[in-house]
């Protein structure tokens, strides 16, 4: 049974922690938050700007 609860726990946390990341990302104005170069001003991942 604790294992469930942890295990739960140990997901929630990382699912938090991404959540956490992408919504920080979007307030700095990064367009495509998986590319390296992403805070730049042009992109270079092949991603479309709008």
């Amino acid at each position: 049974m604790w294992e469930n609860v942890i295990l739960a726990a140990v997901l929630l946390a990382i699912l938090g922690g991404a959540i956490t990341y992408i919504v920080k990302a979007k307030k700095r104005g990064q367009k495509c938050i998986g590319c390296p170069y992403s805070g730049c001003k042009t992109c270079s991942c092949g991603k479309k700007e709008d």
